[in-house]
Order: C-alpha cells, then structure tokens, then sequence
C-alpha cells in the first residue's frame, strides 16, 4: 500500500503536496464562509469559485507545454513560493477588516492562474520519480495526501472560525487567522519541494515554439482512442459532480441550518470517505477491469450525492458525505492514473494540461446548478446535478466501448522496459526492488 513511500523524492514530494492541499481545503472552508456570510449569495459563492478555475482554461496548455519544456521542479517552487506571498497579502487585508468581495475574485485568479501553470508539472513528474510501474500507487497515495487534508483542513478552519468568531457569525478575524495559517502551509510546500533530487528535467529533443509545442500535445491525444475517451469522461463526470463540493456552504446554511463548525464536519466528512477510497486503490494497484470499475463509481457518486441532496439531518448528511467522497475519490485516482499511464512521457506535461483544463471548464456545469440553487433551492438544485451525473456517466460507458474494455490500464511488458530505462537515466530515482 505505501511502496511509493519508500522513494526518498516522492516522500518529499508528497509532504509538499499534503501542505498544499492542506493550504487549499482550509480556504475552500475560510473564503465559503466568509463570502456566503458577506453575500448570502450561492451566485457569488460560485462566481468565486469560477475566479480559481477560469486561469486554467488560458494557462494549463501553457503550463503542460513548459513542463515538457524545462525543470519542473523549478516550476513546482516558485507556485509554491507565489501562493504564499499572495495569501500573505489576502490575510492582511482580512485581518485589516477592509476585505470586500473584489478582492477574493483577484486572489482567485491570481492563484489559479499560478495553479494552472504549475499542477501539470506537479502530475507529470510523480511517473519520472516512481517509474511507470508504480503510477497507480504513487497516483493513489498522492490522491491520499489531498485526501488527508479534506478530512483535517475543512475541519480545522471552521473550528478555527467558530472558537476565535466566538458565536459572531459577521466577525472576519478568524477568517484571518485562517489565512495566516494557510500561508505558512503554502511556504512549506515550497521549501520541501526545493529538497528534490530530482529536477524533473525534459528531453533533449530538438522543440517548437510553445504554440506548436500545445498543439502537437492536443494531436496527440485526439490520435489516440483511448486517451481521447477517458479525457471526455472525466470533463463530463466532473461538471456535474463537484457542485455538490463547491456549493457546500449554501447548503450547510439554508437547507442544514448548520454553522461553520458543521460545514466543516461535512467536508471532513467527505475527506474520510475519499482517503479510504485512495488508500484502498493503492493497495488494489494491480485489480482487473478498471474502465468497469471507473464507470462503477461514478454512478455511486451520483447515487450518494442525490441522496445527500434529498436530506435535511445533519448527521445522515455527514454520512453520505463521506459516501460521495469515498466513490468520487475511487473515481478520480482510477481515471488520473489511466491517463497517466496512457501518455507518453515525452507528451506527459501537455496531456496532463488537459485535465486541468477540465478543472477549468467546470463551472459550465457548477454555474448553471448554483442559479437553480437561487431560483429554486440548494437541494433541488443539488438533485439535478446528481442525476445528470448519472444520465452522462451511462450515456458514457455506452457511446465508448474503449473505456469498458481497459483492463489494468497498461501492457506489463512495456511498462517493465520504459521503467528499466528510466532507472539506467535517473539511478537517485529508481523505485526500489
């Protein structure tokens, strides 16, 4: 289950990795809170939201062409070093109670900016590290580290909130203090990233300009059936099934009645869920008839996010919560890993820019259901975006054989060579016996 681990860079790696996601779930629960309690909006709440993730449809083909291009761990740093300085400045202006809703859509898009061009670096080097054998547990215990910080993060800022607010649902300080505590996670992140061996340099091929570089990268992946499927899956699984995520706030407070204490359970919830899921793909690395699989717990996603929809107890939604987390995870480690594997890795930077560009479209589906949220209410709205969730995910495994017919996700023998090969290059590297 943890045989990644015992690689001295991924170790590192996935420490530097924990304190990011760590950083970015306590915001999720620090900036929800405080946006749905300045606006009372699940628009605005979503249009934050869009501010993180529109930079990724400018900026993650870019970001995957510079991670074929030069060292990503170089890359990997100067985000890291970037999104501390930034959070910095947003928790200054909180602390200074002269916070207003402009500035959270300018820090957004600056940190999602600085994400999007960073992340395919941050994906593409874990094979160069562990070996291509080892994707598919290196790929689950990294889903873990995120994971871990769904279940502590979101729990830690909305106790935090509630203890330092001490029943003041307006006050902004301990949103502060939060963001305090985010920018040091963020400068932790970075510093163990600078401890890497490896550099993650590229090839010495002859190369393009950038924009040839992106478009060779998107021929790619349209000559290819196989990754061409699994790139259109996971665009049309995660439009419909991270509103649930996203929105959390709204429904914790219009549908649950809950405070920031209990929006924090819920995500926390959802983190146990999702950290047994990656735990459990890890060890089942080598399990037969993945694409089933994969198509297995999307529809279970679907299935506990409609029934979370449909609850108004705290407690039953707090366990299907962690019901949604443990498919949605299972879902999303399969379906990163395959892709992982299915590109090569003179390709790897600019087919994994694509998932993020995913990320980046995401709020064609969030949107829509958060103006639901308003003209209905938060669990209608919530309801719909599980049943399209399901509609697609059948439409999927029917209009694309490809996907039902993956077995483990890559030939052994090929596998064996590229990994031998990668060894005889980067000896500091090596997985071990």
């Amino acid at each position: 289950m943890f045989e990644s681990l015992t690689i001295r860079d991924y170790r590192l790696l996935w420490m530097a990795n924990l304190s990011a996601t760590f950083a970015m779930q306590m915001s999720v629960v620090a900036r929800g809170w405080l946006v749905y309690a300045m606006t009372g909006s699940a628009v605005k709440l979503a249009w934050v939201m869009i501010a993180f993730l529109a930079p990724t449809v400018v900026f993650s083909l870019i970001g995957g062409a510079l991670a074929d291009r030069v060292a990503k761990k170089a890359i990997m740093v100067l985000a890291q070093g970037l999104n501390c300085i930034s959070t910095v400045l947003l928790a200054l202006i909180i602390l200074s109670s002269n916070i207003e809703f402009w500035h959270f859509i300018a820090f957004g898009l600056f940190n999602g900016t600085v994400l999007a061009l960073a992340m395919p670096s941050r994906q593409a080097i874990i094979p160069e590290i562990v070996g291509e054998r080892g994707i598919f547990n290196a790929m689950a215990l990294s889903a873990a580290s995120m994971n871990l910080s769904r279940v502590l993060g979101p729990a830690a800022a909305g106790v935090i909130i509630a203890i330092v607010a001490g029943g003041d649902t307006g006050s902004v300080f301990g949103v502060g203090i939060v963001f305090c505590i985010i920018a040091v996670l963020y400068g932790t992140a970075s510093i163990s990233t600078l401890f890497l061996h490896h550099a993650g340099n590229p090839s010495d091929r002859v190369r393009g300009g950038m924009a040839s570089e992106v478009g060779d990268g998107l021929r790619y992946i349209l000559a290819d059936a196989q990754l061409r499927a699994l790139i259109m899956v996971a665009f049309a699984t995660l439009m419909f099934g991270m509103p649930m995520q996203f929105l959390m706030p709204a429904f914790n407070a219009d549908a649950l009645g809950g405070g920031p204490d209990a929006l924090g359970w819920l995500m926390g919830a959802m983190g146990v869920g999702a950290i047994t899921g990656s735990l459990l793909l890890a060890r089942m690395g080598e399990a037969r008839r993945k694409g089933r699989l994969m198509i297995g717990f999307s529809l279970t996603w679907a299935l506990a996010s409609g029934l979370f929809a449909l609850t108004t107890d705290i407690a039953t939604a707090i366990v299907l919560s962690g019901l949604t987390g443990f498919a949605s995870s299972m879902f999303m480690s399969l379906i990163m890993s395959l892709i992982q594997i299915s590109a090569s890795s003179e390709m790897r930077g600019r087919v994994m820019s694509v998932t993020m560009l995913i990320w980046g479209l995401m709020p064609l589906g969030v949107l829509p259901i958060s103006f639901l949220a308003e003209a209905a209410d938060i669990g209608t709205a919530l309801l719909v975006s599980a049943l399209a969730l399901a509609l697609l995910t059948l439409l999927i495994a029917v209009a694309f054989p490809v996907i039902r017919r993956i077995d483990r996700g890559y030939d052994h023998d090929a596998v064996e060579s590229a990994a031998a090969h990668a060894a005889s290059r980067e000896p500091a590297s090596k997985p071990p016996e």
